[in-house]
């Protein structure tokens, strides 16, 4: 299969703000032609600020960014080959739907027909072609982000940039638009690049995502990579749920690492890397199973004590606690129909699960 061409390289890209302030920290990492790409993490961490560089809002200090083959030192933002859709949807609240969305066509001369039927075709593709007349105030938070969306689209982009563009809506909306958002780049084929600080959103959406923390990447990879096999505590921390543990690199027993875990006591698990010294142990909480009776020896376990229960409908979590003060969380799918708890606190159980299941973290 041939290899993408590639859209967007940023190239060891840092921005300061005077000289207590690391926005963006030797940033490095292409984007691809046709990719739905997430830049994720906390608040702060300089997600927004690396989306701003790229639509020429903000000058880097130094490295270098280059769109479509084109360095985009000293290029302008409105001659850049990208369209940015913000967090506040920055709909001019006097015009009209079709008059927001032919607001560039227009300002850059494009003639009176084209403009009409390029609107009709960014409308279509967003449903909302039967919305022209409406103002802003008579649409839905959903509706305005579509006419946003419908907006950037219709001055064809070689890229879509997105800025939190979902943090707004409801929940049950925000999920609705996620799939929206992909079937909206799947058709029109362009490349995406969204902002957010939500993990759901990011593994739901992007074909890869950049995990950054306080200015760095941490870690790019695809949704499930970066889920199944994080490469640092901070990213398996901040992607989903995660049960972590201290221990130390006691011995190597074939492709198996032996660790003395606090907790857990000497385990073994696969490991094909190399390691020493203190590491990390984790576990995903939709990996442990609970047990009233004691599991095989083939699995790693510990006993603790019903802490907490948080029911969420479909799964609820369990939190416990081991004799030594260790809190573990396990997800437990509600799988009969029931109204009864299958466990109450108080309860003492058998927590376990496979050794593959075990991520050994180095960082």
């Amino acid at each position: 299969m041939d290899k993408r061409k590639t859209i967007i390289s940023i190239q060891h890209l840092s921005k300061r703000f005077g000289s207590a302030v690391t926005a963006v920290d030797q940033a490095h990492l292409d984007i691809d032609e046709g990719e739905f790409f997430a830049l994720l993490g906390p608040s702060g961490c300089g997600k927004t600020t690396l989306l701003r560089m790229l639509a020429g809002f903000e000058v880097p200090t130094e490295g270098e960014i280059i769109i479509d083959g084109q360095p985009m030192a000293g290029v302008e933002p409105d001659k850049r080959p990208v369209n940015m859709v913000f967090q506040s949807y920055a709909v001019f609240p006097h015009m009209n739907v079709e008059r927001n969305v032919g607001y560039g066509l227009r300002v850059t001369g494009v003639a009176a027909d084209e403009t009409r039927r390029r609107v009709a075709e960014a409308l279509a593709l967003v449903k909302m072609e039967t919305f022209t007349d409406r103002m802003p105030n008579q649409l839905s938070g959903g509706q305005r982000q579509r006419v946003a969306l419908a907006r950037a689209l219709v001055k064809r982009p070689k890229v879509l940039l997105l800025d939190e563009p979902l943090s707004a809506l409801d929940a049950k909306l925000r999920e609705a638009m996620q799939l929206e958002l992909v079937r909206l780049q799947q058709s029109v084929g362009i490349t995406f690049v969204i902002v957010t600080h939500d993990q759901d959103e990011a593994l739901s959406m992007a074909n890869r995502i950049a995990v950054m923390e306080s200015g760095k990447v941490r870690q790019i990879a695809p949704p499930a990579e970066l889920y199944e096999y994080p490469n640092s505590r901070f990213v398996a921390d901040f992607i989903g749920k995660m049960n972590l543990f201290e221990g130390q690199v006691s011995g190597v027993s074939g492709n198996q690492i032996v660790i003395d875990a606090k907790g857990l006591g000497r385990i073994a698990v696969p490991y094909s890397g190399s390691a020493q010294g203190d590491v990390g142990i984790a576990v995903r909480p939709e990996k442990i199973r609970l047990d009233r009776n004691e599991p095989g020896s083939d699995r790693i376990r510990l006993r603790g004590r019903v802490t907490e229960l948080a029911y969420y409908g479909d799964e609820s979590a369990v939190f416990l606690e081991e004799s030594t003060g260790i809190s573990v969380n396990v997800n437990v799918p509600n799988e009969a129909r029931s109204t009864t708890p299958a466990f109450a606190i108080g309860d003492e159980l058998w927590l376990s699960w496979n050794p593959a299941d075990t991520l050994v973290l180095t960082a």
